[in-house]
């Protein structure tokens, strides 16, 4: 799905949102364990109700990644739904770790040098949620 063809979710659904079905590298006790550590993120980081018209997140499982991605009306036509990424996720199994990628300006991942991987995706949110130099958000 392209930026521009994304729709409004409803809130109750966020945490479904955006959640691709592919083949899956994840067992069920591994979703599950992402499922919890990203709904406890979302419960910290989510922007207040009031004005997830305007600013929102929303998450991508695609693979052996996870992307995070800001949602927001474009500025010129509010109709237009776009999404922005700012984190990313990769579980690298033989390694039993996750890479952590910013995307940068370029519009391209890279690896986030401070914490270039994390063994857990409960380390991978403190990171993010840390954001010792603003790469995620601001």
């Amino acid at each position: 799905m392209n930026s521009g063809d994304s729709q409004r979710v409803p809130d109750s659904l966020l945490l479904t949102y955006k959640k691709v079905i592919e083949v899956m590298a994840f067992s069920e006790f591994e979703l599950k364990k992402i499922e919890k550590a990203l709904a406890k993120f979302m419960k910290i980081r989510r922007p207040p109700a009031e004005i997830r018209s305007e600013v929102d997140l929303g998450y991508r499982l695609s693979g052996q990644s996870l992307e995070l991605f800001e949602i927001r009306p474009q500025w010129d036509n509010p109709s237009i739904i776009r999404e922005h990424p700012f984190a990313k996720a990769t579980y690298v199994s033989t390694q039993k770790h996750w890479k952590i990628f910013w995307h940068r300006a370029d519009l391209k991942w890279h690896g986030y040098k401070p914490d270039l991987t994390v063994p857990s995706i409960e380390k991978f949110f403190e990171v993010i949620n840390a954001d010792e130099y603003g790469c995620f958000f601001g």
